[in-house]
């Protein structure tokens, strides 16, 4: 399967290659060297780089949109692989994507723009701008007051990282509600954690009241001000705000697919939060963002900011790398800035160098970000960015059986984390922070992972029992892990028992997860969503009994002010069926509890 998936993403490559190329021989030869050097952070072995059609077939990448930027000029953009699986549509050039919180470095502009209209002062607080909404100060901020200067570079002690997005048949929230946390959003309401300025925390919700404000101060919807006043000016013609897009757009939308290569319900999430995800664009547009900034930043006009404002936009506000709207990288004395973003099925990353006039774009419509810091260090190395490029590691594996590997199953933990070992998709992985890593084993006992640093190694006691494993870092040994072996005694935060136990669920273990769900519970009996997870495990376990004991005392009870239990329920049977769980009892359970099912 693994193969036929592979020659199908290599003819894919091939047509687009021949249906979007008009270069000359050099340029030709420059695509040629980017698409054939694809690697990880490490070379096992004898291995060889990749090209991108086999780096796609791997990480199950649908479809890839890649522009570069050389001598600040669009030196080549093409397509990759489908942008509709099922309608047989190619990724081109023309291709639409919505990557996610990119779209706050253009709605940074925006605000900057306005600024440097006099319409709004950036260290002010914001509530002197809002009309149609006001930020609900509390404690928490300590009597300081949130600036447009603390939204953009997330210094605003703010709530809610980022979005789920909403599907494009159900029940779509207003950007209030949003901001309150009101059905039918669903995240919390965007709220002070902790004083404005103190510290970096990355928060789209604070990108949200941006949002709000603009259309308060123009008297505009957010879209169409946005398109005529900084995208439009500086040649983002194809691009829009709109959400969702016009109908002539969508035929020109990527369709949405998760890591695991399956199709997002209906094509695509909608986002009301259209400045901090809702910015549907191709590569090529963003270039001519990237080449109109580079170009300001050597004394040259930009199309829609002053140099005041390009310095700001291009400068860390309050800390190491946050800027106004970008990321700072310095790499060893050369400055880049960047904006990585991912929705729901979408994922992509730009670059521009400060100086020298380089830079790229990489859209997927794919959760498979991996991808995307590859292909751009394969740019990097083609074109010579200047200390950028990392070179792979050279390392040696050897093949441990599958007996032994079983061994290592389970869940460890160390400093206040944890961290599994388990199987999925018939391949033994090491999961952390979100990441399932390949296993590369240098003695029976011993592994490395091309997503981490530390080298572990397994330790046992005299009956070969395991124990735990070691954790060296550059000849720096860390706390060891330690495996747990009885979870009645476990105590552990609730986040991290839930997130244990959609690990477990993820990797089929129901079981087990069942198991830490039960943990959660005793000892945070107050966590309704500790509970409601315990039901659905029950659920997934066959034992029907259990889960509708809980989901009935539960019923009428709310999550959280104007988010109650029973649309909860909703929100996660539309996420099971989304990820292609079996959700045959759960008709059974809103049937019996006469709750509508949810829309999809």
């Amino acid at each position: 399967m693994k193969n036929a998936l592979f020659f199908l993403i290599t003819l894919l490559y091939s047509t687009a290659l021949f249906s979007q190329t008009n270069y000359p021989p050099e340029t030709l030869a420059k695509i040629k060297e980017v698409e054939t050097n694809i690697t990880g952070n490490l070379l096992l072995n004898d291995e060889r780089p990749n090209t991108i059609a086999e780096r796609m077939a791997k990480y199950k990448v649908k479809g890839m949109s890649i522009a570069v930027i050389h001598d600040h000029k669009i030196a080549w953009a093409k397509g990759y692989g489908w942008a509709d699986e099922a309608e047989k549509q190619l990724v081109t050039t023309e291709t639409l994507f919505e990557p996610g919180s990119i779209s706050k470095t253009l709605n940074a502009v925006g605000i900057l723009k306005l600024a440097q209209e006099k319409k709004v002062d950036l260290y002010t607080d914001v509530n002197t701008y809002l009309t149609s909404w006001k930020f609900p100060y509390d404690s928490l901020s300590k009597g300081k007051k949130i600036t447009l200067a603390n939204l953009l570079s997330h210094t605003a002690g703010l709530s809610v990282h980022g979005f789920p997005g909403h599907d494009i048949k159900g029940p779509i929230p207003t950007i209030f509600q949003v901001l309150d946390g009101k059905s039918p959003a669903v995240t919390p309401a965007v709220r002070s954690e902790f004083e404005p300025g103190l510290k970096y925390q990355y928060s789209g919700g604070g990108t949200s009241i941006s949002q709000v404000l603009l259309t308060d101060i123009t008297k505009q919807a957010y879209d169409v001000w946005m398109y005529e006043n900084v995208l439009k000016p500086i040649g983002m013609v194809n691009s829009t705000y709109a959400q969702p897009p016009a109908k002539d757009k969508q035929k020109l939308c990527a369709s949405a697919y998760n890591s695991n290569g399956k199709p997002i319900a209906n094509k695509f999430h909608v986002y009301p939060e259209q400045a901090a995800a809702g910015l549907w664009m191709t590569p090529s547009d963003l270039c001519n963002y990237i080449i109109d900034l580079q170009l300001a930043y050597q004394g040259k006009a930009s199309k829609v900011l002053n140099p005041e404002m390009v310095k700001l936009h291009l400068t860390p506000y309050n800390n190491e790398n946050a800027a106004m709207g970008t990321f700072i990288e310095d790499h060893d004395g050369v400055k880049y800035f960047q904006h990585s973003a991912g929705n729901d099925g979408f994922c992509g990353i730009f670059y521009g160098s400060m100086e020298g006039g380089d830079g790229v774009v990489v859209f997927l419509n794919s959760e498979a970000g991996r991808l995307l810091s590859e292909v751009i260090n394969s740019v990097a190395k083609a074109y010579n960015w200047k200390n950028f490029y990392r070179e792979p590691q050279r390392k040696k594996n050897i093949a441990v059986d599958e007996k032994t590997i079983k061994t290592y199953e389970g869940i460890y933990v160390y400093d206040n984390s944890w961290s599994g070992i388990g199987k999925k998709d018939n391949e033994y992985h090491f999961y952390n922070s979100g990441t399932f890593a390949k296993m590369y084993f240098t003695t029976p006992t011993s592994f490395f992972n091309e997503e981490f640093a530390a080298v572990k190694e397994f330790i046992k006691n005299d009956q070969g029992k395991i124990l735990g494993y070691t954790r060296m870092v550059d000849g720096k040994e860390f706390p060891k892990a330690t495996k747990i072996e009885n979870i009645d005694t476990l105590k552990l935060a609730n986040q991290k028992l839930t997130e244990i136990g959609w690990y477990l669920f993820e990797v089929k273990k129901y079981p087990e997860a069942l198991a830490y769900f039960k943990r959660g519970t005793q000892l945070y009996p107050e966590d309704l969503g500790m509970l409601s997870n315990l039901a659905h495990l029950y659920l997934f376990n066959n034992d029907y009994k259990s889960a509708m004991a809980i989901y009935k005392a539960h019923q009428k009870d709310m999550i959280r002010p104007d988010y109650s239990w029973e649309k909860m329920m909703q929100d996660d049977l539309l996420y099971f069926k989304e990820h292609h769980n079996d959700v045959k009892l759960f008709d059974k359970v809103f049937a019996e509890l006469k709750i509508p099912k949810p829309k999809e």
